[in-house]
């Protein structure tokens, strides 16, 4: 199994009612959530761990999980609320008003830490989770204490209007960053994390694949014995939502159908090795960029 680690929560869309007044339609969402429902669509052995409310959008949630194929036996539930985004748009931009604060998700502490069955071969963190607490440190003593045995891959997404403690999120990605066998970075990610854009900076901190996303230019991945660059597959794009998610449930699928999901197999595989798993998510990727919203295909559509 593949567990996703991280947030999952409900983005409230602004919609217009029958009565012709303003309002907000709730869809689950969450970066490292879109990423376990993409694992589960491609057929990859996919799991959740991340705080879960007993509430209504809690139901909703792991309602929509278990729609995917993932498997929700590891989360926490409690009844505290569930995190809600409050989007709103002037002139086709999205601003976010996040309503977090003791919420299930962000309240999840270390003692809710499971005990990992066997079966979890990887573990994927990411989102906004990190950068908040008690959470983000519930997530980097999970990583940190897997990473002995089992494949940690972490995309940042840096975030920067959810940084209060920049010190804090600092010390707490570089220790995450530390155990990590693949990074997936965009451009900004990277220049916030070392203050440039050449992916040699994280293998420097011990990362063992790096994988820098550039849009429509591709996929630059690096590790200590070179760089591949894949170009991608031109695509009219709907909706950019998502994207990145896709992308990294793409990529561990692909490790898993090659059998290199296992850290030792993962160790000794080469750029090339890596290939086809890079390549299925950039192609997974596509299909979500071409539809609105975060609606990552199923395995069919990409045979």
């Amino acid at each position: 199994m593949i567990l996703c680690c991280g947030e999952s929560l409900i983005d409230m869309l602004p919609r217009t009612s029958t009565l012709d007044e303003p309002a907000f339609a709730p869809h689950t969402g969450g970066a490292v959530y879109n990423t376990a429902i993409a694992l589960g669509r491609l057929e990859a052995p996919a799991g959740y761990f991340g705080g879960l409310s007993s509430d209504m959008f809690g139901q909703l949630l792991e309602a929509d999980l278990v729609a995917s194929r993932v498997d929700t036996s590891l989360a926490p539930r409690s009844d505290r609320p569930t995190t809600l985004a409050f989007v709103t748009l002037k002139d086709g931009h999205a601003t976010y008003a996040f309503y977090d604060e003791n919420t299930a998700g962000r309240m999840l502490a270390q003692s809710d830490l499971p005990e990992v069955p066997a079966a979890v071969k990887a573990l994927f963190f990411g989102g906004i989770s990190l950068p908040v607490e008690p959470c983000g440190d519930t997530y980097a003593a999970l990583a940190t204490r897997e990473a002995a045995d089992r494949l940690i891959m972490i995309d940042p997404n840096i975030r920067p209007s959810f940084i209060r403690d920049e010190a804090s999120y600092r010390a707490r990605l570089d220790r995450m960053l530390a155990v990590a066998d693949v990074v997936k970075v965009s451009d900004e990610d990277l220049d916030w994390l070392t203050g440039g854009t050449d992916p040699q900076a994280l293998i420097d901190k011990g990362v063992r694949v790096v994988l820098m996303t550039r849009g429509g230019e591709g996929v630059l991945a690096q590790s200590a014995e070179g760089r591949l660059d894949l170009p991608t597959t031109k695509v009219e794009v709907v909706d950019t939502v998502g994207a990145g998610d896709t992308f990294n449930a793409g990529m561990l699928a692909g490790l898993h159908r090659a059998g290199l999901i296992d850290k030792a197999a993962f160790k000794q595989a080469s750029l090339e090795d890596l290939r086809p798993a890079i390549e299925l998510g950039m192609r997974a990727a596509a299909v979500t960029v071409s539809r609105a919203g975060a609606n990552p295909p199923w395995a069919h559509e990409l045979a």
